[in-house]
């Protein structure tokens, strides 16, 4: 699914059911442990893409020649037009109007690139190709890089979010001046290990920014231990072929651009059928349903808000792939989509649950730290704990968390009764299990 958007978002947005045009963008998170063939899938999915980047490489050396040249010609015929009329301002001004502008340099040949930051994304896709992904099969080098980190990541997160809701990109640089890129589109998709993805998505800063409603995520099923020699069947052979044959078709069409701009997209827009439409209302009206106080949903209320946007989008990539010439969207295509979408939900909600659970261990693990190394009484209360200890805490109720976590696990045990903590006596007291 990462690499069909990728070769099918420069060629139409989508009308949600709501007549808002959207692109069909899509960021994926999958997630992994290290030995299960992350690389090796990553590089057979995008197998045509690598293709299609030798041809484009190719092409740019012969492009690039023929533009140097070009250039060396028009900047040569650009100084005589000044000097042959020797300070005469509106002569100049003509024979600079009739030589007119300089020649364009040729795209860079770059479809995909790992784990680049904002700014190098930005260059990238001014100097290169309109349509690009981010694809990584070692997510930790995005998550854990520059673009990512602690005094970056709010930016980043705000910018890539844009970049999914199709905004222009716009830069601003006092060395650089402005920078305004319209009609470009990025896909994403980056296979971490659990580790690096329980980080992530116990991020709240990522959380609270919206970045990761944008993200469609699964941790599919270990295969190892099970991963035993079987000669591949004619079906699967097959079904492979006509994927990559697929895939090349529509990297061998040429992206609709603006008139007059080297790598612009104009993308034309796909839209629903009456029933797919309906569908999708219904579908819409289902996950609203699910969102209240006690719906299933609550706890993925971010995705969950636009999880009918991600169905139609899903579906709008399906419907793209299947025949690149169409302009609507079936009602099984929507369907597809849904079920997509129900599928990524129910992920987000076992993950997102796992991810919280295991931020709070750290955050246990912290406290125990400060306990074992800066808190010098043998017992300690929970104002001690909030007041006086690691600063994230902040609250009685997030204390009592933690604190019922280290109970659990033994490092803390309740003095019955309570006890004197700091001169002072607490009705709820625990004695501190030392290192020993």
């Amino acid at each position: 699914m990462a690499a069909a958007t990728l070769v099918v978002q420069g060629h139409a947005d989508v009308e949600l059911a709501t007549g808002q045009i959207k692109p069909l963008s899509n960021f994926f998170l999958t997630v992994a442990a290290s030995g299960e063939r992350k690389t090796a899938t990553d590089q057979r999915a995008l197998t045509p893409v690598r293709k299609h980047e030798e041809f484009l490489a190719e092409k740019y050396k012969a492009e690039r020649l023929a533009y140097l040249n070009d250039l060396a010609a028009w900047e040569a015929a650009r100084k005589k037009a000044i000097s042959s009329h020797k300070g005469n301002r509106a002569a100049i001004r003509n024979a600079l109007n009739q030589l007119g502008p300089g020649p364009v340099a040729p795209p860079l040949p770059i479809l995909t690139c790992p784990d680049p930051t904002f700014e190098g994304l930005t260059l990238a896709m001014q100097q290169g190709q309109p349509s690009m992904g981010i694809f990584s099969s070692e997510g930790g080098q995005f998550v854990g890089g520059h673009a990512m980190s602690e005094e970056n990541k709010l930016a980043s997160a705000a910018a890539f979010s844009s970049c999914w809701d199709g905004e222009p990109i716009k830069r601003v640089r006092a060395k650089d001046g402005v920078t305004i890129l319209p009609g470009r589109r990025l896909a994403m998709h980056l296979m971490v290990q659990p580790e690096v993805a329980s980080i992530l998505l116990s991020d709240h800063i990522l959380v609270d920014q919206g970045m990761l409603s944008r993200y469609l995520i699964t941790a599919p099923e270990g295969r190892a231990g099970r991963r035993f020699h079987k000669e591949p069947s004619m079906e699967s052979a097959g079904k492979l072929l006509r994927y990559e044959q697929q895939m090349c078709t529509i990297l061998e069409r040429p992206l609709p651009l603006a008139d007059g701009t080297p790598n612009e997209v104009a993308p034309r827009v796909l839209r629903l059928s009456n029933d797919a439409r309906t569908k999708l209302i219904d579908f819409a009206d289902d996950v609203e349903k699910q969102l209240g106080p006690d719906g299933e949903l609550r706890p993925i209320s971010g995705l969950a808000n636009k999880l009918p946007e991600h169905a139609t989008r899903l579906a709008a990539v399906l419907t793209i792939f299947d025949n690149p010439d169409t302009n609507e969207i079936a009602v099984e295509a929507a369907e597809n989509g849904m079920k997509l979408a129900r599928h990524y939900a129910d992920e987000a909600l076992r993950l997102f649950e796992g991810a919280r659970i295991d931020a709070k261990l750290r955050q246990a693990g912290r406290v125990l730290e400060w306990l074992q190394h800066s808190w010098k009484e043998p017992n300690v209360s929970l104002p001690d704990i909030y007041q006086r200890g690691p600063n994230f805490i902040g609250s009685r109720r997030i204390a009592l968390e933690l604190v019922a976590i280290l109970e659990a696990h033994r490092w803390l045990q309740k003095v019955p009764g309570g006890g004197v903590v700091a001169g002072e006596h607490r009705r709820e007291v625990w004695h501190i299990v030392r290192d020993t």
